[in-house]
């Protein structure tokens, strides 16, 4: 005989069901099916065991933390150890729904677990009817607590993930894609609109954002003169361009436009103009946050095919777990797919195209050289993935592999073993690192330093305002020596701040509160004999 127990998590605590005759429960499994949705029937099958309610909401997210990575929580841990029968007649076993934490709890206790079958439609029938198996629990209790710690639960995934470092970049290579796009669409609006009034600026400026500029500086070219000849050579950077656009628009061809709309133009050129500005800061804001998150992919393969190969995977880490075949052909999956149905040949490079060592190689040498980078790419990808420091040693070494590849390519050179510039890259880091720290415990020692002087210019400041306004003598005095001794404590505390927390000598402290005190005259106190022979005076005199 087996008796078998039913373990449920809920939001408000774990819940230990003991099924009744589970021989014949599991011959007749369609049977249960039906009765899972009738409470009579069901309570006819299922005896609430015990139920051990969560302390707080952080108690209840811990455990359901702990549930959800497969991991035996200690609370967990001591409800089944305290309610599960031990010994006896039949053998116990522990239905589970989820098999991950069976197998710890296998592992842990050394239970007999079983999943799946009748133990998933007892749940289903647990998890509907839980708030009337569980006395003192309503629905209305049990909904709250379902809500609040679904809230809590996904706040904390999204506080602590993993990839959030990566979302920005992939957010920002996308937008860098499409502002590639519309500016060039709206350039080409500009050029189409402005080329009615002076169609040959085209041909002298085939820049877009130079031509925006253009069309917004010159406006009229009726109205073009030599004094606009500087303004011109700021805009296209080259005297002889600038004489060229003057004297184009002295002889041109275009029609008359009227100042309505000269004035829509410039409008639009500055929209454009100011699209082009903010894609050259988000350009730097990516370089920015490659050389944070993916320093040696930045520094081998460039920040933006690093980024785009990143926003491709969805993440670094998925990155750093494709092999090279699969980063070499990343970007070129329909060009694969179609190959493999026609039979062709398959691609030999998909992002990493767009990488200035592809195009450098010969034509036959792409390929090679584009399964070399793969390469070089997921070793980089894994060391920014995994590393605890960010550094951009590995990628400068990886480059400079690749560059040694290509002239061997070329000449026949035989480029350094991976081995020895590996070696290389982790002394030259284990060097970094030192520095590094060596320079984070300068600017803590400059930090300390500035701030004991601003405090000891504070205190001196105090001092000279006390003499300044100072009353009595004595009273001075009395305000000086305390300031004093404010300093010397301050002096004190700081040398303890420097040495680690050891303390430091008190000599001078000791030496300024002697200097400051002022002599005091020693005088001989009376004796009571002394008195007695003055009273014994007064009385003979009397």
């Amino acid at each position: 005989m087996v008796l078998l127990h039913v373990l449920f998590e809920h939001a408000a605590g774990y819940a230990l069901f003991v099924v009744k005759e589970v021989e014949e429960i599991g011959m007749l499994l369609p049977q249960v099916e039906n009765c899972v949705l009738n409470i009579s029937k069901f309570n006819g099958m299922v005896n609430l065991a015990a139920f051990f309610p969560f302390k707080s909401a952080q108690a209840a997210l811990e455990n359901i933390n702990a549930i959800s990575e497969g991991v035996v929580h200690a609370d967990l841990k001591l409800f089944l150890e305290t309610n599960l029968p031990v010994g006896g007649k039949k053998k116990v076993a522990l239905g589970v729904g989820d098999a991950k934490i069976g197998a710890a709890l296998q592992e842990e206790l050394g239970l007999s677990i079983q999943t799946g079958g009748v133990v998933a439609e007892i749940l289903r029938g647990v998890r509907l009817h839980f708030h009337s198996l569980v006395k003192g629990l309503t629905a209305q209790a049990a909904s709250k607590a379902q809500l609040g710690l679904g809230h809590s639960y996904s706040r904390a995934k999204v506080k602590f993930n993993v990839n959030r470092a990566d979302n920005m970049i992939i957010q920002s290579i996308a937008l860098l894609d499409q502002l590639d796009k519309d500016i060039n669409t709206f350039s080409m609006r500009v050029r189409e609109w402005y080329g009615y009034h002076f169609p040959e600026l085209v041909r002298i400026v085939p820049d877009n954002s130079t031509y925006c500029r253009l069309a917004q500086l010159i406006g009229n070219r009726k109205e073009l003169s030599e004094e606009s000849l500087e303004a011109l050579e700021e805009v296209v950077m080259d005297s002889a361009k600038a004489q060229a656009i003057l004297e184009a628009s002295r002889s041109s061809m275009g029609m008359d436009i009227s100042p309505i709309d000269l004035i829509n133009i410039e409008r639009f050129s500055n929209r454009v103009v100011s699209l082009a500005t903010y894609r050259l800061g988000l350009q730097e804001y990516l370089r920015s946050k490659m050389s944070q998150v993916a320093p040696n992919l930045a520094a081998l393969i460039g920040d933006v095919v690093g980024a785009r190969l990143i926003s491709h995977a969805g993440s670094l880490t998925n990155l750093a777990k494709y092999p090279a075949s699969t980063v070499q052909i990343l970007g070129a999956e329909k060009a694969l797919f179609r190959a493999l149905k026609t039979r062709g040949n398959t691609p030999k490079y998909g992002l990493i195209f767009h990488s200035t060592f592809i195009g450098r190689a010969a034509a036959k040498n792409k390929g090679r050289i584009s399964r070399y980078l793969a390469n070089k790419c997921t070793i980089a990808s894994r060391i920014d993935a995994f590393s605890d420091v960010p550094t951009c040693v590995f990628g400068d070494k990886l480059r400079d592999q690749v560059e040694e590849r290509l002239s061997f390519y070329e000449t026949g050179e035989a480029p350094r073993k991976n081995l020895d510039v590996m070696k290389e890259a982790v002394i030259q880091a284990g060097e970094e690192a030192a520095a590094a720290q060596i320079k984070i415990k300068m600017e803590k020692k400059e930090k300390k330093r500035i701030k004991r002087e601003k405090k000891l210019a504070a205190l001196s400041a105090g001092d000279e305002e006390a003499d300044a306004n100072g009353g009595a003598e004595a009273n001075g005095e009395a305000v000086t020596t305390k300031k004093k001794k404010k300093t010397t404590e301050v002096t004190v505390k700081m040398e303890e701040e420097e040495n680690g927390g050891t303390p430091a000598k008190k000599i001078k402290k000791r030496k300024s509160e002697a200097m400051d005190v002022e002599p005091v005259t020693e005088e001989v106190p009376e004796t009571p004999q002394t008195e007695k022979r003055k009273k014994k005076k007064k009385k003979d005199a009397e």
